[in-house]
């Protein structure tokens, strides 16, 4: 059995490229919600030197100095050319892991007859073809070497022709004392730093580790993950958690000094929040929200304040996880600011199969029920159709994009049109 890891190179901008070739070979940056910071860059890009993260603000010389294109982040677009992307992947294994929007893990069980050399050019062929999107591919033995394989194959791309296959210990050794620590998927920055304290350096030296040492210091899941470095299979789909928590943060386009408004973006994100918890059938029993006034106005009072509520039993219901998300703001907000930012967190979740309910107190099944249609509704027609009564129904809330795209793959009068000559 090998695994295979297929990764978009620089997503955002590669999926507006295929729309818009004009954006070819110029340096292209796509920004955050509301037109905060970088969060994708096109080669030529990060060749200028502008690094993740980087505030358009402060971007404004370079952008003129360069030409460089800015972009709005387009997720419509993008959510529906990974759709495609993930699609056209099960065409090869049905065993097609979605990791991200731009990341898919597939497992090529029974494939032993079959060349991977010859299904990593397919793949780079078919969707450079028939998407447009160019991506790098890494195949190994486990799921943590596959990475390091795209990672090999994304660096050289001339020599490796974008694909990379560790099928040789050999390989496996080379690509390991290659790779540095902190580049290992799944150490994070906080357990890199100390491995790098006792002398590990590179992935390599992370095997040679006892397995009780790592074990006792780095959790069983630092155990798994250094038998799969070693070849061994360790990290299975199920080892890809759902989120811990969930949130929706958003920075507001203008100053709301008004309850009612606050009440409703609050309300807003509660419901936006509930439909991602509902997608990885979890529930809730802790909320947390916050208000932020604006750091940025020295001229204006400032007041920060968040608060957490514990709910009497787990829920996944719009309806409760609002009524207490509207609590917790009520306890917080302050007259006579100028509040900028809010959201709100959902935290303790459980799973659906092993929810407690409450002996005196516990959810209405009709709820269930009830969010299921309503899901299941909005998604069909792919926006918010049935809303919630504290949400503002006449007043739909956009995030500042000045500089978005068209959505050419999901809405009729966007597609692109074609002129005979």
């Amino acid at each position: 059995m090998m695994y295979g890891i297929v990764d978009c190179n620089n997503s955002y901008v590669s999926f507006e490229r295929v729309f818009a070739p004009k954006l070819r070979n110029r340096p292209v940056i796509v920004l955050s919600n509301n037109d905060g910071c970088a969060i994708a860059r096109s080669n030529e890009a990060k060749a200028l030197g502008i690094k993740m993260g980087d505030p358009y603000f402060m971007l404004k010389d370079v952008i003129k100095e360069h030409n460089i294109a800015v972009l709005s982040s387009n997720y419509t677009l993008y959510a529906d050319m990974s759709n495609r992307m993930m699609t056209m992947l099960q065409e090869y294994t049905p065993h097609v892991d979605v990791y991200s929007i731009d990341e898919a893990f597939l497992k090529f069980e029974g494939f032993e007859n079959f060349s991977l050399d010859k299904i990593g050019k397919a793949i780079r062929y078919d969707l450079l073809k028939g998407l447009g999107v160019p991506v790098c591919i890494g195949f190994a033995g486990t799921k943590s070497l596959s990475k390091i394989a795209n990672k090999i194959a994304k660096k050289f791309p001339e020599r490796t022709g974008s694909y990379y296959i560790i099928d040789t210990e050999d390989k496996r050794i080379k690509a390991l004392k290659w790779t540095e620590i902190q580049d290992v998927w799944g150490i994070g920055r906080q357990n890199a730093k100390k491995l790098m304290s006792i002398g590990v350096k590179n992935a390599y030296q992370f095997t040679k580790l006892n397995d009780a040492f790592v074990k006792t210091h780095f959790s069983i899941v630092g155990l798994r993950l250094l038998h799969d470095l070693r070849g061994k299979p360790t990290i299975q789909d199920e080892d890809i958690k759902d989120k811990k928590n969930i949130a929706c943060t958003r920075a507001f386009d203008y100053m709301i000094s008004d309850f009612e408004i606050m009440q409703e973006r609050i309300s807003t994100y509660t419901t936006t929040v509930a439909v991602k918890l509902r997608k990885q059938n979890s529930n809730c029993e802790v909320i947390n929200v916050f208000v932020r006034s604006n750091s940025h106005r020295a001229d204006l009072a400032q007041y920060n304040a968040a608060y957490s509520i514990k709910l009497p039993y787990p829920t996944s219901s719009t309806f409760i996880l609002n009524e207490y998300a509207q609590t917790a703001l009520k306890l917080i907000y302050k007259e006579g600011y100028q509040y900028k930012k809010a959201g709100v967190t959902f935290m303790a979740l459980s799973k659906d199969e092993s929810q407690q309910l409450s002996m005196f107190e516990y959810e209405n099944p009709k709820h269930k029920v009830l969010m299921k249609v309503i899901d299941d509704v909005n998604a069909k027609m792919m926006s918010e159709k049935i809303k919630f009564g504290r949400n503002d129904l006449k007043r739909k809330w956009r995030m500042r994009q000045d500089f978005l795209s068209k959505r050419y793959t999901t809405k009729l009068s966007e597609v692109i049109t074609a002129k005979a000559g």
